[in-house]
């Protein structure tokens, strides 16, 4: 329980100390801006060693692509991965929900580094317009997209299907999709104690290439994650 409270403690601390030191950056180019949410994931990466003794265990490198544009589809089970995936690929973009732009401070973080936002369960004339936001965006940048398909974090026991969002992400993008299964919820589960003395495991796939059925590709992206996350549970 201690362990728990110095690393709650500490490590949001250490947040808010970025996120001050990091204001100016508001004013200044987006690189600038996405250097600290780098720092953000290698601060997260240390106080779970530190205060918690959690390893984290990078597999499949090589399966990264670095020869063309392609897009990130992640299973999502705590915070730690939208901190941490950062420090392995170039600064992704984040799709997020469109309440977390009204945080103080954090939310214009989230503006600058050009996250692109929706709201959930709503027809808007915006939503209406996100698929073609997004092609803008991927197209005119040299970072990456990075995506949720089970849509929020889940308990690292729970195999939701994914949502159809992806699909008409994967077909609209017609670039490749670079999967990456983590166990994060085994150390720092959603609304629940976080654990101590265990590994973290970010296991990078092989990428899918694009022109598959958009049905066909979430069957396949959804059977790869969740086969890796039973193989490191």
């Amino acid at each position: 329980m201690i362990r728990n409270i110095l690393f709650t403690v500490v490590f949001f601390l250490g947040i808010i100390f970025i996120s001050i030191i990091f204001l100016p950056s508001l004013i200044m180019p987006p690189t600038v801006t996405l250097m600290g949410g780098k720092i953000m994931g290698y601060w997260a990466k240390y106080c779970l060693r530190i205060f918690l003794s959690v390893k984290i265990n990078i597999i499949g490198r090589e399966n990264i692509v670095d020869d063309e544009k392609f897009f990130i589809a992640c299973s999502h089970q705590s915070m730690f991965e939208t901190f941490f995936l950062q420090t392995i690929f170039n600064s992704p973009i984040f799709i997020l929900k469109k309440e977390l732009l009204k945080i103080p401070i954090f939310g214009l973080y989230l503006k600058k580094i050009g996250s692109i936002s929706i709201n959930r369960n709503k027809t808007t004339k915006e939503n209406l317009g996100f698929f073609d936001k997004i092609l803008k965006i991927v197209n005119n940048s040299k970072r990456p997209l990075l995506i949720f398909p089970q849509g929020t974090r889940v308990l690292s026991e729970d195999r939701p299907k994914f949502k159809k969002g992806t699909g008409r992400i994967y077909e609209t993008l017609k670039i490749k999709c670079q999967p990456v299964a983590l166990n994060s919820g085994y150390v720092w589960p959603k609304n629940k104690q976080l654990s101590n003395n265990k590994t973290i495991t970010v296991s990078i796939l092989k990428p899918i290439s694009p022109g598959l059925d958009k049905e066909k590709f979430i069957n396949l992206l959804q059977n790869n994650i969740y086969s890796e996350l039973d193989k490191m549970n």
